[in-house]
């Protein structure tokens, strides 16, 4: 049965809307003010919610701000009750309402009305629930995979390192592809699982003052023999003085790294740079290379989740995604500037430390 709270600080009306409600079967709690009405919303929270616009103390469109700025709360449709002009109820649907009847009330239009938006909340409801279902069951997949992929990528270490006796040239080959398969797809499981972790909001972010000019270093230092076995400069022109930040460095490690991995992934010829510049409120790191560079259409999509772009390099879609979520974690910004042909620029804004 649907639970739905009617606000009026007339007994009168409140009566007569209690009245055609409970008569099509619902379930109808009414209070005279707003902020009782906002008690009841945190301490049982309705279906629907029919709240007269003029009231003492609180009006209407207090209590409709109130309730959505309530980001605990589920969606509540809200039908606002005025007997003022059309202006009135423009004010409320801008504040969050999502409906409005004027008085004198029709028992018809009314019960259309409710009936309108008891349909949305169901659907928003059934949707969320879905989506909350789909997460969990990867979350729950995604971890499950992780332990036999750990306990495969050990016992191919110790095969390779000849725990279990000698073994052939030709065996050891076959093992180390085997092992880099497997550390590839353990790999995307983490991430997979990170992400899932950052939407749900469980992951959390250890946030200490740092400086961001070693732990860039550590990464460039870590990715420089990518560079030279593919030929390509890996140039650091980061400043001597400290650019210090609030940040989790564990996180921010793996940003830069695959940043600056991306970008010596998808250049041939040339190299990367890595410079920087910081103007009052912030430190823009940028990671600049001379590679095969973004059409301008993949631009606006490619911190989307599972995005890879149109190109024929192995990935997950996910690093970036992740990259993202983390930088936004660190109240940061991500963004990019790229010319087909020519290389990408990748910038991270993070604040600075105060």
């Amino acid at each position: 049965m649907d639970h739905l709270l009617v606000v009026d600080d007339v007994a009168d009306n409140l009566l007569l809307v209690r009245n055609i409600l409970e008569e099509e079967g619902y379930l109808v709690t009414t209070t005279d003010s707003g902020k009782s009405a906002l008690h009841i919303v945190n301490s049982n929270p309705p279906d629907l919610i029919l709240l007269d616009v003029m009231m003492p103390e609180m009006d209407g469109y207090e209590v409709t701000k109130t309730i959505r700025s309530y980001t605990h709360l589920p969606f509540i449709p809200i039908l606002l009750i005025t007997a003022y002009d059309r202006a009135s109820a423009v004010k409320g649907l801008d504040l969050g309402a999502d409906e409005f009847i004027r008085k004198p009330i029709e028992a018809e239009e009314l019960l259309a009305r409710v009936r309108s938006l008891l349909r949305l909340k169901h659907t928003i409801a059934e949707r969320d629930h879905t989506a909350k279902q789909r997460q969990d069951l990867v979350s729950r997949l995604t971890h499950d995979l992780r332990t036999p992929l750990v306990a495969a990528d050990r016992m191919l270490e110790l095969l390779q390192d000849g725990a279990l006796g000698e073994i052939s040239d030709q065996v050891k080959e076959a093992l180390q592809i085997m092992s880099r398969s497997n550390r590839n797809l353990l790999e995307m499981v983490n991430k997979l699982l990170d992400v899932y972790r950052y939407e749900a909001g469980n992951k959390t972010i250890n946030l200490q003052k740092l400086d961001l000019t070693p732990l860039i270093q550590e990464v460039i230092q870590e990715l420089s023999p990518i560079a030279k076995t593919k030929s390509l400069f890996l140039a650091n022109h980061l400043p001597d003085q400290p650019l210090m930040i609030h940040g989790d460095r564990l996180e921010l490690i793996r940003v830069f790294n695959n940043l600056i991995g991306n970008a010596l992934k998808f250049t041939d010829k040339g190299g990367v740079t890595i410079h920087s510049h910081t103007d009052h409120t912030h430190h823009h790191i940028h990671i600049q290379d001379t590679g095969i560079g973004i059409p301008p259409e993949e631009i606006p999509l490619i911190f989307q989740r599972f995005r890879q772009g149109n190109h024929h390099k192995q990935g997950s879609g996910l690093g970036l995604y992740l990259s993202h979520y983390i930088i936004t974690a660190h109240h940061g910004q991500i963004t990019l500037t790229s010319q087909p042909n020519q290389g990408s620029t990748f910038c991270v804004s993070l604040p600075k430390a105060q």
